[in-house]
């Protein structure tokens, strides 16, 4: 999302002022996320307080929010929830986005901050809880439910296919697409390979719980007390677990690719037995589609602005030593 398509700062002190009585000093957007229909912001309120203020473009449903209360409600702790509106609702709709406030946590992503022994320990124990919690039917009806879609599949297959017909209108693009034309046996492999997996595994049915669904380092949070929280519920969804667990291990962010912390990790989560074509499968398809993703926003389109930069770097990122290619190739 581009910064010409945000609402501006009036906008979101008065939203905030009138639907949650918060007068707001001073609102800082915050440089995280890579999200483009999202962003966040930092709100410093007159009696000192401050909000984290997340306003997400397009459609969106409270069903992320029934999910974050129900987690509470069922006492898993590193959970933080919204702050409810002054007609007790967990959202605002304003202008084409939805506006959620939460309180604000000084504290380090586990992009920038490795996780204690502890910590692994604990977000092991906290996925094995969110795993075998048993989501009323009510709410489970409105899920996501995993289908093994090809949409980002055939995207980029069909981007390969009109590659030497592309305009490129800027020196990122020029970039991409020579690293993804050098790259292009690879990046067809993950995609074959992906639909491969798929194939085998949705013929057999695995067994379905509730998963977070991007659980990787910049989604965990560690205060200055080494509390550890999980945040962002956005993509909630019924799946196999291993939905989740390919990120323990998967080197999102070139991050906890390291085999004590798995091992930490599995101790804190407990007995399981992991389907090796399943967490394959979804360390593949992550792969695609961020390829996909990207490529859309930094070939097809000039926008982002100096965020076209960090998207860039982030993909990458995806092929450094210990990456999540490497690692997905591996496994």
């Amino acid at each position: 999302m581009t910064k010409s398509k945000l609402l501006n700062d009036q906008q979101i002190n008065h939203c905030l002022k009138v639907h949650y009585s918060i007068d707001i000093i001073k609102l800082l957007l915050l440089p995280i996320g890579a999200d483009i229909n999202a962003c966040v912001f930092k709100a410093d309120a007159k009696d000192q307080s401050s909000y984290f203020v997340k306003l997400r473009h397009g459609h969106h449903d409270e069903i992320n929010v029934a999910i974050v209360e129900l987690l509470v409600q069922a006492g898993i702790q590193p959970i933080i929830l919204p702050i409810k509106t002054n007609q007790r609702q967990s959202m605002v709709s304003i202008e084409g986005f939805h506006l959620i406030v939460y309180p604000f946590i000084e504290a380090q992503d586990g992009f920038s901050h490795p996780l204690t022994d502890k910590q692994w320990l604990k977000l092991g124990k906290a996925l094995r809880q969110i795993h075998d919690l048993e989501v009323p039917i009510a709410i489970r009806g409105r899920l996501r439910k995993e289908n093994y879609s090809p949409k980002f599949r055939q995207s980029l297959r069909s981007l390969y296919e009109q590659f030497n017909t592309l305009l490129l209108k800027d020196e990122i693009a020029e970039e991409l697409f020579i690293y993804m034309k050098q790259e292009q046996k690879t990046i067809l492999h993950l995609v074959d390979s992906a639909e491969n997996l798929a194939q085998k595994i949705s013929s057999f049915n695995p067994k379905y719980g509730l998963c977070h669904s991007d659980i990787h380092g910049g989604n965990v949070l560690i205060n200055s007390n080494d509390t550890l929280y999980i945040v962002d519920w956005d993509e909630p969804m019924m799946a196999p677990k291993e939905r989740d667990l390919m990120f323990i291990g998967g080197g999102v962010g070139n991050v906890w690719n390291q085999p004590h912390e798995e091992t930490l990790f599995y101790r804190g989560y407990g007995e399981v037995t992991v389907d090796k074509n399943i967490l394959a499968y979804y360390r593949h398809e992550r792969i695609v589609q961020d390829i996909a993703e990207y490529a859309e926003q930094l070939l097809l389109s000039t926008a982002g602005g100096e965020n076209r930069k960090i998207m860039f770097q982030h993909f990458m990122d995806m092929f450094a030593s210990r990456g999540v290619v490497e690692i997905a190739l591996n496994s």
